[in-house]
């Protein structure tokens, strides 16, 4: 297995899909379990809420790896062909690897499973989506922020694209546009932190939303900063999840290891908070920062180990391509 070398630039872009797998991980065994103390230490036992091996990730890193490989497929993400291969490829997920999947993300998965391989498959599963908020069902779940992180590797030099893809592909199965923000600001996060090797990026991304949108997530993120993970425990909603996530970051700034640890003792959806800020702490600290025991372990669908998320997370930043 080839890595990259530590504090480069390929070494953060490395870490993005790496730190999402060992977030996600490292939360399963204490989903919706009882919340750890602060002098417990996180470990990789699997189990959880399904029959998870030590060290195999859940649907948050498989539903990433679905927009990874797509993108890698076909490039730029806004083509309608990675977004059909997307929505494809979350369909073939659901039939052949989804060891847990959110109930808004289902609904429109199986609301639009009928367009499977067909050219207006990413269509039909945006427009559900988007009639599924308009009827007034709740759609800002945090399932659409949880696998956006590899769009940032893709658009490593442009935000205004990068925050149009992840409005786009957060779409496809959430339509509440809380949904769709909070993923434009995780992902200008991730990009900076890869660039530049700092957390810059999230308060940054506030440029990339309408400008009434601005106050308001800048008073979200003033909150994550003032409390500690654990305070936002209704984070199964995508604010709380992400205020949970850069809470994590900010109220622990040495380091991967003691960050990634806070976002599990927020407690409830352990995994997926704790995806969500493996991205930014992969990609602020690079993959040469996570442990060697997570490497060793993390592994999940469909077959995917420490070497081959490697690869997949740099395919995407040389824009190296399989097929066009």
């Amino acid at each position: 297995m080839h890595m990259p070398v530590p504090g480069s630039r390929e070494d953060r872009a490395a870490g993005v899909l790496l730190g999402t797998a060992c977030g996600d991980a490292l939360g399963v065994p204490y989903e919706f379990s009882v919340r750890l103390s602060e002098s417990q230490v996180p470990r990789m036992l699997g189990g959880g809420l399904g029959d998870y091996a030590p060290g195999e990730y859940s649907d948050d890193t498989q539903m990433a790896v679905c927009i990874a490989e797509a993108v890698r497929e076909h490039g730029d993400p806004l083509s309608p062909r990675a977004l059909r291969q997307t929505a494809d490829n979350f369909l073939r997920w659901v039939e052949e690897g989804a060891t847990d999947i959110g109930a808004q993300t289902r609904r429109v998965l199986r609301g639009s499973g009928h367009a499977q391989g067909r050219p207006e498959v990413a269509e039909v599963m945006t427009a559900f989506s988007a009639r599924e908020f308009a009827s007034g069902v709740r759609c800002a779940g945090n399932g659409s922020l949880m696998r956006t992180a590899p769009l940032a590797l893709a658009h490593l030099d442009d935000p205004e694209l990068l925050a149009r893809s992840a409005l786009a592909y957060s779409a496809l199965t959430h339509g509440d546009p809380l949904a769709g923000e909070a993923c434009v600001l995780w992902c200008e996060g991730i990009r900076r932190a890869v660039v530049h090797g700092d957390t810059e990026g999230v308060r940054a991304g506030l440029e990339l939303l309408p400008a009434d949108r601005r106050g308001q997530w800048g008073t979200w993120l003033d909150e994550a900063e003032a409390g500690p993970p654990h305070s936002f425990p209704n984070n199964g909603f995508v604010v709380t999840a992400l205020q949970a996530a850069w809470s994590a970051v900010t109220r622990n700034p040495e380091g991967f290891t003691p960050a990634l640890h806070a976002a599990v003792r927020a407690g409830n959806d352990t995994d997926t908070v704790a995806a969500i800020t493996g991205a930014l702490l992969g990609a602020r600290w690079g993959a040469s920062a996570i442990p060697a025991e997570y490497l060793d372990a993390v592994h999940g669908w469909p077959g995917h180990r420490t070497g081959s998320l490697v690869e997949l997370a740099l395919s995407l930043v040389s824009g190296e391509k399989t097929g066009r």
